[in-house]
């Protein structure tokens, strides 16, 4: 223990490089997002984000995706408060003990057509806390997942890119059980 207090002491902080793409390329992509969600749902586009127990890390490149930088809401996509209203559930986080029935709850009041997307790498398979008596594991394990968003946690600009590819490649149910 020590001798990591004194490497934090020598070392310096780790800091990441600013957003690569410009305002152009993001304003571009969550434009061709909301097209596409038009002409596969005949409106925009309505996300619900679920934290299944995260530690917050993918929740903050969510929360980004509404600010000035990105501002999604202005193509038309824009998160929804109740799952009655949304077409896309976006969930965080390895699902916890305590999540797991209200992350069903939630997937069950959703209406057809509905997606899964998961996002970061605790989603999927439970992440560093896989194996912890708190965690019952991915999200996979207790609702079915569409699409998965891989990172730890992932861009703002790779979570567009995964709900373009998700509107792309996926066939509308309108009357699905």
């Amino acid at each position: 223990m020590r001798k990591l207090l004194i490497e934090s002491l020598i070392r310096s902080p780790f800091t990441e490089p600013p957003p690569a793409p410009s305002g152009a390329a993001i304003a571009a992509l969550a434009g061709e997002l909301d097209r596409v969600a038009r002409r596969r749902l005949g409106r925009s586009l309505s996300i619900r984000e679920v934290d299944a127990g995260s530690c917050n890390g993918c929740e903050l490149e969510i929360h980004a995706l509404s600010n000035a930088f990105y501002d999604i809401e202005r193509f038309g996509i824009r998160f929804v408060a109740s799952p009655r209203h949304a077409d896309v559930l976006l969930v965080t986080g390895p699902v916890t003990t305590n999540m797991r029935v209200a992350l069903l709850r939630t997937y069950e009041a959703t209406p057809n057509p509905k997606w899964v997307v998961t996002t970061g790498d605790c989603a999927l398979d439970g992440g560093c806390f896989a194996g912890s008596y708190a965690v019952v594991g991915g999200v996979s394990e207790v609702i079915p997942v569409d699409l998965h968003i891989p990172g730890c946690p992932p861009s703002p600009t790779d979570i567009l890119k995964g709900l373009l590819g998700l509107l792309e490649h996926v066939r509308v149910k309108i009357n699905a059980p």
